[in-house]
């Protein structure tokens, strides 16, 4: 039980990440767009999905209160002020859908919440991860830290990085539903996005190492770990080949795979511990008896739902759109 329900965190976290990131990079992009035709088209390309896109992040959340209570206590108690801020920026997002197409005085009111939202959004995720990356201050099994031990430099690094991978997904999720200017100008910056990214991963990826030995001794004891990494830098690589070649579809599955990468790099690093060098998955795990009982509800009817769900909206949605269309 404590297995399923790992996988189901570890899998709806990354929906969420590579879903949601690319509309909230789009979101990011959004702000820099000049032309208006250029920012419906932009909007238009997430407008049918980013609702759906976002249900997974109440999936994670649910799936931490009811299978691993302690770290959504933790977690709660140490990220109370960036997670107020994510949530903020999410929903001045989603009223901003509603409003900038109907707005008739000062539309770019809804324009600095769509792109200010998005911002806030992701770089609070990026702090977050960084901190608990870090590590939490825990005592007695709980949050010794204040109201602002998430934020110092590595933290915020970590929040910038994240915004500039989110931008390269809202990139290329662009490049594979616009046409026009907007695809144009999306492949200009891929490759820019993309060198930016690898750099703050590497950055980070070396600082982890250095800070944390025995994040360190687990790599060295193990070679062939670093074979994961070596996979994104090969994607990273064919990403900037598909951009020249002008390749639509290819870029979003690349950048996937890079941030599948990622992802995979911070469980091997740390694993298995949910709240690194604190709490291991079996300690942080409810008991079984609760564990069987969620398993019912969301393991085997929420979950398959919320994939075929997802599976029929990208269906229904596919294609190319345009500044004139609307949601």
């Amino acid at each position: 039980m404590i297995t399923f329900w790992v996988s189901v965190l570890v899998l709806s976290i990354l929906f969420y990440v590579l879903l949601d990131g690319f509309d909230l990079g789009v979101g990011i992009l959004y702000g820099f767009a000049r032309q208006d035709c250029a920012r419906r088209a932009m909007m238009h390309a997430v407008a049918p999905v980013w609702d759906s896109n976002q249900t997974w992040l109440i999936v994670s959340g649910v799936t931490l209160w009811g299978a691993f209570p302690i770290v959504y206590a933790t977690l709660f108690s140490a990220f109370y002020l960036p997670l107020i801020f994510m949530l903020a920026g999410l929903i001045l997002r989603g009223v901003a859908f509603e409003f900038r197409n109907k707005a008739h005085h000062l539309p770019w009111v809804w324009d600095v919440g769509f792109s200010g939202g998005s911002l806030v959004a992701a770089f609070m995720q990026g702090t977050m991860v960084g901190a608990l990356a870090q590590g939490l201050p825990l005592l007695n099994g709980n949050y010794a830290g204040n109201a602002f031990s998430w934020m110092n430099p590595l933290t915020t690094l970590c929040g910038a990085g994240l915004c500039l991978g989110y931008a390269l997904l809202g990139a290329c999720w662009l490049v594979r539903k616009s046409e026009g200017e907007v695809q144009a100008a999306s492949f200009r910056l891929i490759p820019v996005l993309l060198l930016c990214t690898l750099v703050v991963l590497a950055v980070l990826f070396s600082v982890a190492l250095d800070e944390h030995l025995r994040v360190l001794t687990r790599w060295l004891e193990r070679p062939y770990l670093f074979a994961i990494p070596l996979v994104g830098l090969v994607a990273g690589i064919a990403l900037a080949l598909s951009v020249l070649r002008r390749r639509e579809r290819e870029p979003l599955y690349l950048v996937g795979t890079i941030f599948f990468v990622a992802f995979g790099m911070l469980v091997v690093s740390f694993w298995p511990y949910i709240i690194p060098f604190s709490v291991t998955v079996d300690e942080a795990a409810a008991p079984r008896s609760s564990l069987a009982f969620m398993f019912w509800g969301e393991g085997l009817f929420l979950l398959p739902l919320m994939l075929l769900y997802t599976t029929i909206s990208y269906r229904v949605f596919r294609g190319k759109v345009s500044p004139s269309s609307d949601y």
